[in-house]
C-alpha cells in the first residue's frame, strides 16, 4: 500500500469509495497494478481532499523559559485564526483551542525544527535588515561529515604529536597501555551515556551543556557547564602552549627571544611561551572577533593536516620493518648526549694518520690534547653509536615493556648498556636529563586530554540531518577508531623506537627533531608541519566553540553575574564571552607548560563526563515516562561504571586539583540554589527527588512517630478578606518563628462556592497566599480549597491535607476577635466545630488570640518572659512551644517562667521541687512557681456574668430580632457587663490577696473549717439577694468562676509577659452551650495582650528519655 495518505471530508466519504470500489478487491489489497490503483484513489478524491501545505519557515527553540516552546497542546504559537469551523467538528470545537485538530498538529511539527540562528558576518547582518528574511537551508550533514570526522579532529591533537612518544618510553608499553585503556573505556563508557540522553527527544545546538542542565537540572547544569566551559577554555590555553612549542623547538630555534645559559634554558623557554603564547592568542581571538565563518572553512584544512600525519605515522612503521631510518644515537656509557654538542660519535678520530680529539673530547676535557684531564666517567666508559630508530623487526620491544619513572633533573639511560659509574665532576653535563619528575599518575592528567573531543558531534546536533541516529554511531566510530590509534601506536612506538629516544621529550638526542617525526615517512616535516597546524585549527575551534557554551549558559538566566556575556554583535558574535575566554586562555598561557596545563583540563573534562554518566544512570533508574532513548545500548550500569571510572581518573590525575574542580562546581552549584534557579527543565534530580520522598512517605507510613522524633507538623488555617488576600499576616510570622523553616507547614485556606465558578479566585488565592508566605520567610505549602461553605472546607482540609505520614499533627488559627459582633453566629460555630474536629482527629490545637499584635520577624525581645500556665497535662506540648520559640531570634533573649495551679489538697512546695527535677530532666531552663487557690466563695461578679450570658444567649435563640434590635441588645449587655465587672472589681481590690499562701496541714484544716459554714450562708444570701439567680445552670456558674478566677490570677502573675500560654479547655459535649463556651474562653483570656491557647492531641510530645 502507498505510503502517502489522504484525508476525506465525511460529507463526501461514501461518493469517493462508490469511485473506487472496483479497484478493490473483498479482501483489502490492490487488485490490479498498484500505482495505477493509487492514481484511482487519489482522482477519485481529488476534490475533497486537502492537502496539506506545509510551512518550512524556521521556529525559534530553547528561549530559555522554564518550558521549552512546543508544537504540542497549549502552544502559544498556535494560530487560532485558523481553527476548523465546519460542523463535522462541532462537538469538539469548544477544546479547539487547547486540543488542536490532528491536521493543525502534524502542521505545527512540520514547521517545528531545532535550527539556531547562526552566526553571521556584518554585511548579511546589514542585507538581512528588514522585512528580507535569509532563507535557511534544512540540514543535510551526514554520520560521516558531521559527527565522525569533527570527533576525530578533536581527539587527536597535540599530546599525539607531542608526548605520546615520551609518555610510552617513561611508562612502558604495559603501563602506557593501561593507561590508553582506562582512558579509552571512560569515554566510550561516556559516549554510551550521552548517546542515550542525546537520542531521548530533539537536542538542540548546545550539546553537552544542554543534555546535562535538563537532565540533571539548572544547578547541576550551571556548575558542569562552567566547569566544561573552563575546560574548553584551557584546552584553547594548551593547544596555543602546543603551536609555540613546534614553532620554537622543532621548526625555527632561532626565534627564541630568551637564550639559557649555564642550565637556564628550561626557564628561559618558558619566557619565550609566555610572550609568543600571549601574542598567538590575540591573533587567534582577532580572528575568531572578524569572522567566525574563515575557522569553520579551515576545519577540514586541520583535519587533512590530522589525517595525513597519522597516515605517515603508519607509513614510517610500515618502513621500518625493511629500511629503518638513519638516526643515530649517541651515549656514553649507558647515558644518552645531547646531539648540539658534538659532531661526531667519538672521542677521538683518525685524521692524516693522526688521533685527533674531538669536539665531544673538549666537553669532558679541559684541553684538547691527548694527555689532558677528563671526567672520570668518560675516561672509565665508551663512546657508543645506536640506532635511533631499530624498526619494527629489531626487537627492542622487549626492552620497552616495563616503566622508567625518574626524578627532576635525572639522566636517561638506557637499560642494559654497559657502564661503569664514576663520581661525576663539575663540568656541565651533556647529557639528556628529565626536565620534570615522573610517575604513574602524572602520565594520566598529561595523556587523558588527547581523548576529549567525542562531544564536538553532539555540539553540533543542530546541523545533522539525523542526529538521532548520527550522534551514537559517528561518536562511538570516531572513540573506537581513535582508541585503535592510541593502543596500536603504544606497541608501535615502543616496538620500532629505541627507549633513551622515547624518553628524549624534545628530541634533543636526534638533532632537535619532533620524536614521532624521525619514525614518519616520507619526511619529519610532515609530521612537524601536520601538527603545527592541527594545534593551531584546535585553538582556534576552542576559542570559537567556548564563548558559545559561555553565551548559552548566559542566556539561559541561571547565573545572574554571567547575564552580561549573553549579548555580543548584531550578528550574535558573543563579543564579551570571547574576551572572557581569551583572558581566561592566558591564565593558562602564562603558566606556560603544557605538562601543567594538561591536568587542569583534565579535571574538568572528567567532571563534565562524570556528570553525563549520572545524568543516564539517573534517568534510567528512575524509570520516567519520558525516557525512552531511540539508542537501546545502554544500561544504568554502564552509566555508574562510567561514573566511577571518571571520578578514580580524576584523583589519580591529581587528588588536590580534583578537589579545587569539585570545590569550584559546588560553589557554583550552591551560588545558583541560593539565587534561585527558577527554571522547570524536567530534570533528573527533580525526579529522584520525587522518588526518594515517595520511598520516605512509605517508610513513615509504617508506624507513628517516636515521641523523640514528634515535632509540630502545622495546618495553618488562613482567612481571607473580601480581595482574597490575607486576613493575618502575623499568623505566618508566627509559624516561621514556631518552625524556623523545619518541618512540615500547610497554610490553607477556604474560599466559599463552586470549584467551576471559583477556578480563578482559588487561583488568584494561591498566589496571594504564597506571596504572603514569602513575605514572612514562611517555608511550606500552600492548599487553597473551594467548598460550599468554610464549616466543610476547613473539616476537608483537616482531614485529608498532607500524604501518608507527612501529615500535619498541630492545627494553627486564629481567635475570632468579633465573635460576639458578628450578627451571623456561623463564625463562632466553625470555630468551635474545628476545635471539636482536630479534639477528634487526635491533633493538638494552637489558637492565637490578638494575633494582629504579635511580634514580626524583624522585631527582637530584648528582655521579658514567655508565661506558661500548666493548668492540665495534655501531652507537654505547652513546655515544648517555648523552647521552639526561642530557637527564633525574636524570642532568644526571652526567659521562660512554668506557673502551675496548686489546689489545697496539694503540697504546693513539693510540687515546685517535683516540677523543677522534671524540667531538669527535660532539659528545659525555665523559673517555676506554684500558684495556690484556695476555695473561695462564688463572687456577686460571677454570678452577674453568667446571668448576662445566659440572658445574652436566650434573646438571640428565641428573639428573630432585626439587624439594629441586634445591634442595640450587644450594646446594652456590654454597657451592664462593663457596670457590674467595675463594681465587682471595686470588692475585689479591697480583699486581701490570699494567693501566695503556702499551705501546710495546719492552715489547710483550719481554712477548710472556718470556709465550710460562711461558705454554705453565702450562697443563700446570695440567691435571696436576687432572686433571679437561682434560675442558673449551676454549670455554668461553675465554669464561669473557674474562668473569672484563673483570670484573676494570669492577669496578675502575667500581664506584662510578651506571651502567655494557657491551656485551652475542650468545648462542650452538649452543642447547646456553645455560645457559652466561647464566653468562657473570653473571660479566660481578658487583660492580656498576646496569649496562645494549647490544646493537646492525646499523646505525650517530650520525654526525659535519650
Amino acid at each position: 500500500m502507498s505510503e502517502r495518505f489522504v484525508v476525506i471530508p465525511v460529507g463526501r466519504l461514501e461518493e469517493a469509495n462508490n469511485r473506487v470500489t472496483t479497484d478493490t478487491v473483498p479482501g483489502g489489497r490492490w487488485a490490479g497494478n498498484g500505482n495505477d490503483n493509487i492514481v484511482a484513489q487519489e482522482t477519485a478524491a481529488a476534490a475533497a481532499v486537502h492537502i496539506l501545505e506545509y510551512s518550512r519557515e524556521p521556529n525559534k527553540y530553547g528561549d530559555g523559559n522554564p518550558q521549552e516552546s512546543s508544537p504540542f497542546i497549549n502552544s502559544s504559537d498556535l494560530d487560532r485564526g485558523n481553527l476548523y469551523d465546519g460542523k463535522n467538528m462541532a462537538l469538539f470545537e469548544e477544546e479547539m483551542d487547547s486540543n488542536p485538530m490532528v491536521s493543525s498538529l502534524l502542521n505545527k511539527l512540520a514547521n517545528y525544527t531545532n535550527l539556531t540562528q547562526g552566526v553571521v558576518e556584518h554585511e548579511e547582518a546589514e542585507n538581512n535588515e528588514g522585512a528580507r528574511k535569509k532563507e535557511i537551508k534544512s540540514p543535510r550533514m551526514g554520520t560521516f561529515i558531521g559527527v565522525y570526522l569533527p570527533c576525530l579532529q578533536n581527539i587527536l591533537g597535540v599530546i599525539l604529536f607531542l608526548r605520546f612518544t615520551w609518555i610510552v618510553g617513561t611508562a612502558g608499553i604495559l603501563e602506557s597501555f593501561a593507561i590508553v585503556f582506562m582512558c579509552c573505556s571512560c569515554t566510550m563508557l561516556t559516549a554510551i551515556s550521552m548517546s542515550a540522553i542525546a537520542t531521548n527527544g530533539v537536542v538542540p545546538a548546545g550539546g553537552s551543556y544542554y543534555m546535562i542542565s535538563r537532565s540533571l537540572g539548572p544547578e547541576f547544569g550551571g556548575a558542569v557547564g562552567l566547569c566544561f566551559y573552563l575546560g574548553t577554555t584551557f584546552a584553547g590555553s594548551m593547544y596555543i602552549l602546543g603551536t609555540i612549542e613546534i614553532l620554537l623547538t622543532y621548526i625555527v630555534p632561532n626565534a627564541a627571544i630568551f637564550k639559557g645559559e649555564n642550565g637556564g634554558e628550561s626557564e628561559a623557554m618558558l619566557n619565550n611561551m609566555r610572550v609568543y603564547g600571549t601574542c598567538c592568542i590575540i591573533l587567534m581571538a582577532l580572528v575568531v572577533y572578524v569572522g567566525v565563518k574563515y575557522v569553520n572553512k579551515l576545519a577540514l584544512v586541520f583535519l587533512a593536516c590530522v589525517m595525513l600525519s597519522i597516515f605517515a605515522i603508519y607509513a614510517g612503521v610500515i618502513k621500518s620493518a625493511f629500511d629503518p631510518p638513519d638516526f643515530p644515537v649517541c651515549l656514553l656509557g649507558n647515558r644518552i648526549l645531547l646531539s648540539r654538542n658534538y659532531d661526531v660519535c667519538a672521542k677521538v678520530v683518525i685524521e692524516a694518520n693522526e688521533t685527533v680529539t674531538t669536539k665531544l673530547w673538549s666537553l669532558f676535557c679541559d684541553s684538547p690534547s691527548l694527555n689532558a684531564s677528563c671526567n672520570e666517567y668518560f675516561k672509565m666508559n665508551n663512546v657508543t653509536e645506536i640506532k635511533g630508530i631499530p624498526g619494527l623487526a629489531s626487537g627492542v620491544i622487549t626492552d620497552n615493556l616495563w616503566s622508567d619513572y625518574g626524578l627532576q633533573g635525572m639522566l636517561v639511560e638506557k637499560k642494559g648498556q654497559p657502564s661503569i659509574s664514576a663520581p661525576d665532576s663539575e663540568f656541565t653535563s651533556p647529557y639528556v636529563s628529565n626536565d620534570i619528575a615522573t610517575f604513574f599518575t602524572l602520565l594520566v592528567g598529561i595523556y587523558f586530554p588527547s581523548v576529549t573531543g567525542i562531544m564536538a558531534g553532539s555540539n553540533r546536533s543542530g546541523d545533522l540531518k539525523d542526529a538521532q541516529k548520527s550522534i551514537p554511531v559517528g561518536t562511538i566510530m570516531a572513540i573506537a577508531t581513535t582508541s585503535f590509534i592510541y593502543m596500536s601506536c603504544v606497541i608501535l612506538f615502543g616496538a620500532c623506537i629505541e627507549g633513551v629516544v622515547l624518553r628524549d621529550k624534545f628530541g634533543e638526542a636526534v638533532s632537535g627533531n619532533l620524536v614521532i617525526g624521525i619514525l614518519s615517512w616520507p619526511s619529519p616535516w610532515v609530521i612537524v608541519i601536520g601538527s603545527f597546524f592541527s594545534t593551531c585549527g584546535a585553538g582556534l575551534q576552542s576559542l570559537t566553540g567556548a564563548p558559545r557554551l559561555l553565551q548559552a549558559i548566559a542566556r539561559d538566566g541561571i547565573v545572574p553575574f554571567l547575564q552580561v556575556f549573553g549579548h555580543g554583535k548584531a550578528n550574535g558574535e558573543p563579543t564579551w564571552a570571547l574576551l572572557l575566554t581569551a583572558g581566561i586562555c592566558e591564565i593558562g598561557i602564562l603558566i606556560a607548560s603544557l605538562d601543567l596545563v594538561a591536568p587542569i583540563l583534565s579535571m574538568f573534562f572528567l567532571m563534565c563526563y562524570m556528570f553525563v554518566n549520572l545524568a543516564c544512570a539517573v534517568q534510567t533508574l528512575l524509570c520516567t515516562p519520558n525516557w525512552r532513548p531511540r539508542f537501546k545500548f545502554y544500561h544504568w550500569t554502564l552509566s555508574f561504571l562510567g561514573m566511577s571510572l571518571c571520578l578514580a581518573l580524576m584523583f589519580i590525575c591529581s587528588w588536590y586539583y580534583a578537589l579545587i574542580a569539585m570545590l569550584i562546581a559546588g560553589c557554583i552549584y550552591k551560588y545558583i540554589e541560593y539565587r534561585g534557579a527558577e527554571k522547570e527543565w524536567g530534570d533528573g534530580i527533580r525526579g529522584l527527588s520525587l522518588n526518594a520522598a515517595r520511598y520516605a512517605l512509605i517508610r513513615l507510613e509504617e508506624a507513628p512517630p517516636h515521641t523523640k522524633n514528634w515535632r509540630p507538623q502545622l495546618m495553618v488555617l488562613l482567612k481571607l478578606d473580601s480581595e482574597q488576600n490575607v486576613k493575618h499576616a502575623r499568623l505566618l510570622s508566627f509559624t516561621t518563628q514556631l518552625k524556623a523553616g523545619k518541618g512540615l507547614t500547610i497554610v490553607g485556606s477556604v474560599i466559599e462556592g463552586t470549584y467551576m465558578a471559583k477556578r480563578p479566585e482559588a487561583k488568584q488565592s494561591e498566589q496571594n497566599v504564597k506571596s504572603a508566605m514569602a513575605a514572612e520567610k514562611t517555608k511550606g505549602f500552600c492548599h487553597v480549597v473551594v467548598s460550599s461553605n468554610l464549616r466543610d472546607g476547613f473539616s476537608h482540609l483537616i482531614q485529608s491535607a498532607g500524604l501518608g505520614g507527612m501529615k500535619h499533627n498541630t492545627v494553627l488559627m486564629a481567635w475570632p476577635n468579633l465573635w460576639k459582633q458578628q450578627e451571623d453566629p456561623i463564625s463562632w460555630r466553625n470555630f468551635i466545630e474545628t476545635v471539636r474536629e482536630t479534639t477528634a482527629a487526635h491533633q493538638a490545637l494552637l489558637v492565637a488570640k490578638n494575633i494582629d499584635s504579635f511580634p514580626s520577624n524583624q522585631e527582637r525581645f530584648s528582655n521579658g518572659t514567655i508565661d506558661v500556665w500548666w493548668i492540665v497535662h495534655d501531652g507537654g506540648l505547652l513546655m515544648l512551644l517555648p523552647f521552639l520559640l526561642q530557637q527564633h531570634k525574636v524570642w532568644r533573649k526571652c526567659k521562660m517562667r512554668i506557673f502551675t495551679v496548686a489546689q489545697m489538697v496539694d503540697n504546693s512546695i513539693q510540687m515546685k521541687k517535683d516540677l523543677q527535677m522534671f524540667l531538669y530532666h527535660l532539659r528545659l531552663n525555665a523559673e517555676v512557681e506554684v500558684v495556690e487557690m484556695h476555695e473561695s466563695d462564688i463572687s456577686a461578679f460571677t454570678y452577674e456574668k453568667t446571668l448576662v450570658m445566659e440572658q445574652r444567649s436566650q434573646m438571640l435563640k428565641q428573639m428573630q430580632l432585626s439587624r439594629n434590635e441586634r445591634e442595640r441588645e450587644a450594646q446594652l449587655i456590654h454597657d451592664r457587663n462593663t457596670a457590674s465587672h467595675a463594681a465587682i472589681s471595686e470588692k475585689v481590690d479591697a480583699v486581701p490577696d490570699r494567693v501566695h499562701m503556702t499551705w501546710t496541714k495546719e492552715k489547710f484544716t483550719a481554712e477548710r473549717n472556718r470556709n465550710r459554714e460562711p461558705a454554705g450562708i453565702g450562697v443563700r444570701d446570695l440567691f435571696n439577694m436576687k432572686p433571679e439567680w437561682e434560675s442558673l445552670n449551676q454549670s455554668n456558674v461553675r465554669r464561669m468562676h473557674t474562668a473569672v478566677k484563673l483570670n484573676e490570677v494570669v492577669v496578675n502573675k502575667s500581664q506584662d509577659a510578651h506571651l502567655v500560654l494557657l491551656n485551652m479547655p475542650g468545648p462542650p459535649k452538649n452543642k447547646c452551650g456553645d455560645e457559652n463556651y466561647m464566653e468562657f474562653l473570653e473571660v479566660l483570656t481578658e487583660g492580656l495582650n498576646r496569649v496562645l491557647l494549647v490544646r493537646g492531641g492525646g499523646r505525650e510530645v517530650i520525654t526525659i528519655y535519650s
